[in-house]
């Protein structure tokens, strides 16, 4: 088993325990993006008015397809950005100033070819998560804002992954799974800015502590590699780099969620920003950020954590494997 197959196993396992970990504000930050209806409510009053109409299944709903989600596209960007970047520090490995790290550039061009590849394959799944997460919401916002509804009512509303895919592809065909591919693709530059930022991060630490250590010539000493950054470092830097890129770029979040809900009728990007201002303003392009910034910023500090842990994990038991030459299957 190679390298980047590893990785990306290990990312979509360590996606997956941040996603189950994190759920619920992702729930919330979904349903808060695609309302126009806006209610200010803190994180804890919404968790709680969630739990109230809809019960604790309400916090999770979508769990499933989410899981399946992140798994292919946290396996898929793992796999070709990790190969990208062996690719491109190989172009150097024989540099006097050669580093475990990437440049800004080569950050930059292995996120835009894994980001891209990654969302075509991938936008589907969140297609229809995004269909589970919020069609209570946008079936009581299409009725009289007087009526209630009870909690059955409300679940009854809630599609199964085989009821969600029928519908869309019922009322747009295949390519209603594609909806909101324009902002997902836009979308890429979040985690290119997330592992670009992650990688000067990593960079700048192993630096300064290099400088610590009185060791003042990369050229005549081997630079500390990752494995030298601890759990902590990972979570904090992976906290920090998630930080810089959702802050950056939720103003398309909150178009990719309304079109691929399909409760808003935008025909193209722009327009959707400039009717959101127009309507909503400022602040509606801002819908859901507290939950998404704390989703994301935990969401990324754990997987990055749990990504190497599993990582080495995995490594170890390959080469158990290879020193018996027993089969992976048979392990």
């Amino acid at each position: 088993m190679g390298d980047s197959a590893i990785h990306a196993l290990a990312g979509s396992v360590g996606g997956c325990v941040s996603m189950a970990l994190t759920y619920p504000l992702v729930n919330l930050s979904t349903r808060a993006a695609v309302q126009t209806k806006k209610e200010d409510l803190t994180i804890v009053q919404a968790i709680r008015k969630t739990l109230e109409k809809e019960g604790l299944s309400g916090l999770y709903s979508g769990l499933s397809s989410s899981l399946a989600g992140i798994a292919i596209t946290n396996g898929v960007y793992y796999a070709f950005y990790e190969e990208t970047r062996s690719v491109l520090i190989k172009r150097r490995i024989n540099s006097p100033h050669s580093t475990s790290a990437l440049s800004t550039s080569e950050g930059i061009i292995a996120g835009l070819i894994a980001g891209s590849i990654t969302t075509l394959v991938t936008n589907p799944i969140w297609t229809i998560q995004t269909k589970q997460s919020t069609h209570s919401i946008t079936s009581i916002e299409s009725k009289d804002s007087s009526q209630s509804e009870s909690q059955s009512q409300i679940k009854k509303k809630r599609p199964t992954i085989i009821e969600a895919v029928n519908e869309i592809f019922e009322k747009d065909g295949l390519k209603g799974f594609w909806r909101g591919i324009g902002p997902a693709l836009i979308l890429v530059i979040n985690p290119v800015i997330q592992y670009t930022t992650f990688e000067r991060l990593v960079s700048a630490l192993l630096s300064y502590r290099l400088v610590k250590k009185g060791i003042t010539s990369a050229a005549s000493q081997n630079p500390l590699g990752r494995s030298s950054l601890s759990d902590w470092d990972m979570f904090i830097l992976g906290a920090a780099s998630k930080l810089v890129a959702t802050g950056g770029t939720y103003p398309y979040i909150v178009v990719k969620s309304r079109l691929q809900a399909a409760s808003h009728k935008y025909k193209s990007s722009v327009k959707a920003v400039l009717h959101i201002l127009k309507t909503e303003g400022l602040k509606g392009l801002y819908a859901g950020l507290g939950p998404k910034l704390l989703q994301s910023v935990l969401t990324a500090a754990f997987m990055f954590v749990a990504q190497r842990r599993i990582y080495e994990f995995v490594k170890r038991l390959v080469a158990i494997a290879a020193s018996r030459r027993v089969p992976i299957a048979e392990i």
